[in-house]
């Protein structure tokens, strides 16, 4: 096996490895992908400033996500499907996750249940719900959550209704997926996946099928989804999401200073800047492009994290300088998951935190809580 040294190596086995419908599911933005591709590629317009001549030792990036200690400010996003990338793919990821000392969110559409999840961890996880039409369902997802100790809950607030994503109708990404020649010769060139899939019971949406009234199998779950998810999502929703979950609620899927506000009145303990990897309105700023304006809106009332885009430690320094106080990796996760499993995610983190520790030093800090604009070069980042 070749030697990995960063995500994109890690993409590219994973490319080879997991099936093109769910590699693609996960490795695409809607209509043009504009967006999508703005999220990475705009990182790559801010430039740092080295220093030289600081002593370097005793570097720290450690730092607190809503009160929770972690090594670095980086949690795993949630990502559906993140199951049908490998097998118990969930599982892997929040194993990992746990072991390096970051948090990880699990998504409702995962393929591993809450349970599933509390049963192979010891640390605490968080959760992300998406706002149903049938709040009977919600409030037993809740209470699931609860009882599984999850110590906070992510609401998402930009799936209201679902972006098209080209690639997914083109390769037949139904509840079942469909069984065309093209995926099936597909899935032939696969035999790693096939075999791990071969090993697990859990093939389908965990936290819905079983638990949900009419939901029983795939293609009822299929029908169910497209009735529930709920276009009337309003803030008074989320004040009731916030009464009947009690702890800690972080909001994700802001993108406009206004939401910021509302979302800070709303008595959330942090928001998430995201424009769902792309995944949703094509066309918007990039996450990293509308950071800056939120934090100087809302930053000192409440916790700014970002998603989107980040596939290095260095993105991760350049998110904290412009003002984030913690990050969300999906992609670079599912990557690593999709390339070698718990193995590949692990070394995902690896990979992130090196780079953050490195660049961080080259900078001229030793620890990430004295990081701010100043490492960044004028004129190259957004303001």
């Amino acid at each position: 096996m070749a030697v990995i040294t960063n995500i994109e190596d890690l993409r590219v086995l994973a490319e080879k490895r997991v099936p093109r419908m769910f590699y693609d599911y996960a490795d695409s933005g809607s209509w043009t992908e504009g967006t999508y591709r703005a999220n990475e590629a705009n990182f790559q317009k801010i430039k740092l400033r080295q220093r030289v001549a600081v002593n370097m030792e005793n570097r720290s990036t450690a730092t607190h996500m809503v009160g929770i200690k972690t090594k670095m400010p980086v949690a795993i996003a949630p990502v559906g499907l993140t199951g049908m990338q490998c097998a118990d793919g969930e599982i892997k990821a929040a194993r990992a996750a746990e072991k390096f000392g970051i948090p990880f969110m699990l998504s409702t559409m995962s393929i591993c249940s809450i349970e599933d999840v509390a049963a192979h961890t010891t640390a605490p996880f968080w959760f992300q719900l998406y706002m149903m039409r049938d709040r009977q369902a919600m409030v037993a997802m809740i209470e699931r959550t609860r009882k599984a100790g999850c110590n906070a809950l992510v609401l998402t607030l930009d799936l209201q209704v679902i972006g098209q994503r080209h690639k997914d109708l083109k390769n037949g990404l139904t509840a079942p997926p469909s069984p065309t020649v093209a995926n099936i010769i597909n899935l032939m060139t696969k035999p790693r996946w096939c075999w791990g899939m071969a090993g697990t019971r859990r093939h389908t949406f965990g936290n819905l099928v079983g638990h949900v009234k009419g939901v029983s199998n795939m293609r009822s779950l299929a029908s169910w989804t497209n009735e529930q998810f709920d276009p009337r999502l309003s803030w008074a929703d989320v004040a009731w999401v916030k009464e009947q979950w009690g702890g800690k609620l972080i909001l994700k899927g802001i993108q406009d200073v206004e939401d910021a506000k509302l979302a800070v009145q709303s008595g959330a303990d942090a928001i998430v800047v995201s424009n769902h990897g792309g995944r949703q309105l094509d066309g918007a700023q990039s996450s990293i492009e509308a950071l800056p304006a939120i934090v100087e809106a809302v930053g000192s009332q409440i916790e700014v994290w970002m998603d989107g885009g980040i596939r290095s430690g260095q993105d991760v320094l350049k998110a904290w300088a412009l003002g984030a106080r913690g990050t969300l990796i999906g992609r670079a996760m599912v990557y690593g998951l999709g390339a070698m499993g718990e193995a590949g995610v692990t070394r995902a983190l690896e990979i992130i935190h090196k780079e953050l520790d490195i660049t961080m030093a080259f900078c001229g800090h030793t620890d990430i809580q004295t990081v701010g604009k100043g490492i960044l070069l004028p004129g190259t980042f957004p303001v």
